[in-house]
C-alpha cells in the first residue's frame, strides 16, 4: 500500500510540474515533496485503449512508453503493417498499455487522453513520430512540456483542453497505479512488451511478431 501511495503522490508532483513548467522559467528547480493522499485511487478512471475485434480469438497487449525509442521504432516500422493485417480487418484485438519510466512519459499519455478515445491512437502516432523533437535531450522540462503542448495544439485540442487534461491529478493518479498493477501482474521491466493471449515477448520484428500471431490464428 507505502509504495501505490507513493506513488500517487508523484503522479500528482509530476502533473503539478507539468503546469508550472509551462508557464514559467525553464531553469527553475521541480521539487517532488507532494504528499501521499489517504484516499484510495480511482482505477475505474482509466479507460482501456484498444483497437480491433473486442470478440477476436487472439488479443495483443503492447506496453510501451512515449519516450521510448524501441517504442517510436516499432511504431514507425511494423504498427502500421500490424493494422492493416490484423487489426483492421478483426483478426484481433489490441490493446495499447502505457509504461510511465519518467515524468515526461505520463506528460504525454496525459495528452493523448486528452481526446475521446477514438482520437487517442491519433495522438500517440504524433507524440511517437515527434518523440525526438518534443523530448530533446531530456534535460529541459519546460522545453518539453511546451512541445507537449504545441502537439496538443496540432491535434486539434484547445488550451482550455490541454489545460485540463494535464490538470487533471486524481487521472494522474489513477494511471500511475493501473500501470503499476499491470506491470507488476504481467512482469513487464522493459519496453516494448508484448503479451499474446496472456504470454509475454520482448520486442520483436514485425516477420516475427506476424508469424507468432499467424500460429494462434490457427493459420
Amino acid at each position: 500500500m507505502q509504495k501505490k501511495l507513493t506513488l500517487a503522490a508523484l503522479a500528482l508532483a509530476f502533473v503539478a510540474a507539468f503546469g508550472w513548467f509551462a508557464t514559467r522559467a525553464p531553469e527553475a528547480p521541480l521539487s517532488f515533496a507532494a504528499e501521499a493522499q489517504d484516499a484510495e485511487v480511482d482505477k475505474s478512471l482509466v479507460v482501456e485503449m484498444s483497437l480491433g475485434n473486442p470478440d477476436a480469438a487472439v488479443t495483443l497487449v503492447e506496453y510501451a512508453s512515449f519516450t521510448c525509442p524501441h517504442c517510436r521504432t516499432f511504431h514507425e516500422d511494423s504498427f502500421g503493417k500490424l493494422k492493416a493485417d490484423y487489426i483492421d480487418t478483426g483478426k484481433i484485438n489490441f490493446i495499447y498499455r502505457e509504461v510511465y519510466f519518467d515524468r515526461f512519459g505520463l506528460w504525454a499519455g496525459m495528452l493523448a487522453r486528452c481526446g475521446d478515445g477514438q482520437r487517442y491512437f491519433g495522438i500517440a502516432d504524433l507524440i511517437y513520430e515527434k518523440q525526438s523533437e518534443w523530448v530533446g535531450d531530456g534535460r529541459n522540462p519546460g522545453e518539453i512540456a511546451g512541445n507537449l503542448r504545441k502537439i496538443g495544439k496540432t491535434a486539434g485540442l484547445s488550451d482550455a483542453q490541454i489545460e485540463a487534461c494535464m490538470g487533471d491529478a486524481a487521472m494522474a493518479q489513477s494511471l500511475v497505479a493501473v500501470y503499476q498493477e499491470n506491470a507488476e501482474r504481467d512482469d513487464i521491466s522493459g519496453t516494448p512488451s508484448f503479451l499474446i493471449d496472456g504470454q509475454k515477448y520482448a520486442n520483436m520484428s514485425y516477420t516475427e511478431l506476424s508469424k507468432l500471431l499467424d500460429e494462434k490464428l490457427g493459420g
